[in-house]
């Protein structure tokens, strides 16, 4: 059920019209029934997995709070990591690191060995809803929060549909309160997250999807075989898809959500405006960029332990982050160039606040961290190291054609509105164009927006590019 199919929105509007005729519990146990319908539309056989990690944390949570020694805790944590990222590891990763092992040993001149692959199905979401799990259980086990007291108010904040299959992470201090406490109907707030939705598909169906002919012919071949126009034309054009698709999912999750009277985070603040990458990653993919820094990175010690660990903690972490997005060598290359980069940031001292620098220079470093960026997409975009290598060794070759201006005029096209939309946002600080805005310029926007999705939207059956994390 894609966020901009018809049968989402239909199913949307009813959980909506249901929802708040009913009171406070009986708002919980019908959103936890409809969410289960939501995750459970795919394959019924992903629901009962979510499920049992949901009963399996729930009950070690409270066994944490009530255990009297830090021993007992900490097994009682372990167990929980263990079953949590244990699931993970099976689903996503066995076969990438059989797979990996297997070329190890024949590097070495051994025959290939006899290996059992699993043949199993990625549950959608299973990174995200996994990550939620983890940060309650540790927040529990260090006294942060106390454990749900109600199982369906813990099992909502687990599989509440909107942010269920790719976010944003929420963090239980934030989301489990709202849970647990009655929601009001706000028709201001309600307004907000229809046209976050409206905007959401805008980005998605307008800009993702449309910069995503181009992206694919480029790295399909399509094209033709690498050169500097194909690359550079790929490059740009998947940097905007993916923003414009991520993005979008989030303000339709955030937008779906404050229908229903909660709030979740604001996951891109016009990433591509960042002047260093250390705020590239405090404007692109927040939620997951926070979770990392506060549950891993800290956690291995943060840059409490000298400076020469402070390096290894951020290459680790940015390592780790780029294994999690996918169980492929690109993406440990793509969060491995993050890492050296932001070490490398941080040994040359590149200062974090410029807000008084020259106009110029804030552009010059724009456009540079935007290039950074992008040559790191095509290691996430490449669907094997060899591809990538390939695209990048295009970039030694000149070849022009016709159908690479019309291409480019094609990208422009559909990436200078998005461009324009973050230009606005950033001088206004605001989530969604026309935010403070009176209500008819508001609603005037939304209309724009879904015009623009009936007028140019790509109508090809492209999921959500982080639907499969």
């Amino acid at each position: 059920m894609l966020f901009d199919s018809p049968i989402f929105f239909v199913f949307l509007i009813l959980v909506v019209v249901a929802y708040w005729r009913l009171g406070f519990r009986a708002q919980n146990l019908f959103l936890l029934g409809a969410s289960y319908f939501f995750y459970g539309w795919w394959d019924w056989r992903f629901l009962l997995l979510m499920i049992g990690s949901t009963i399996v944390d729930y009950f070690i949570a409270h066994a944490i709070a009530r255990a009297s020694s830090d021993a007992r805790r900490k097994q009682l944590l372990l167990v929980s990591l263990i079953v949590n990222f244990g699931i993970l590891g099976t689903f996503k990763y066995f076969n990438f690191f059989i797979g990996s092992f297997v070329h190890v040993i024949q590097a070495f001149g051994v025959s290939q060995p006899s290996v059992t692959f699993l043949n199993i199905i990625l549950p959608p979401g299973i990174s995200f809803y996994t990550f939620q799990e983890v940060a309650y259980i540790v927040d529990v086990y260090n006294r942060k929060i106390e454990p749900a007291d109600r199982f369906i108010d813990y099992a909502l904040f687990i599989s509440l549909f909107p942010h269920l299959i790719a976010g944003p992470i929420q963090r239980p201090d934030h989301l489990l309160p709202q849970v647990q406490k009655p929601r009001f109907w706000d028709g201001d707030k309600s307004l907000d997250g229809m046209i976050l939705i409206a905007e959401g598909l805008f980005r998605k169906c307008v800009i993702a999807d449309n910069c995503a002919l181009i992206a694919n012919a480029a790295f399909s071949g399509k094209f033709g075989h690498p050169n500097i126009p194909i690359v550079l034309l790929g490059t740009y054009a998947f940097a905007w898809q993916i923003y414009g698709d991520f993005s979008g999912y989030s303000d339709i999750a955030r937008g779906a959500a404050q229908i229903l009277g909660f709030h979740f985070m604001i996951n891109f603040r016009q990433p591509y405006f960042a002047q260093s990458l250390q705020e590239f990653w405090r404007r692109w993919h927040i939620s997951l960029s926070t979770w990392l820094r506060d549950y891993l990175y800290i956690r291995l010690g943060g840059n409490r332990k000298g400076e020469s660990r402070t390096y290894s903690n951020l290459l680790t972490t940015m390592l780790l982050g780029g294994l999690w997005h996918g169980a492929n060598w690109t993406f440990v290359i793509w969060g491995g160039i993050h890492g050296a980069g932001l070490a490398l940031e941080r040994v040359l001292g590149i200062a974090q606040d410029r807000l008084s620098a020259p106009f110029l220079a804030v552009w010059l470093r724009r456009i540079l961290i935007f290039h950074v960026v992008c040559f790191t997409w095509i290691f996430f975009r490449a669907e094997s190291l060899s591809a990538a290598w390939q695209m990048i060794g295009g970039l030694a070759h000149w070849n022009w054609q016709p159908s690479y201006m019309a291409a480019a005029k094609f990208l422009i096209l559909f990436s200078l509105p998005l461009f324009a939309l973050d230009l606005g946002l950033e001088a206004t600080g605001d989530e969604y164009l026309f935010q403070s805005r009176p209500h008819f310029q508001r609603v005037g926007v939304a209309l724009a927006s879904i015009l623009a999705i009936v007028l140019f939207g790509a109508n090809q059956a492209n999921a959500f590019i982080y639907f499969q994390f």
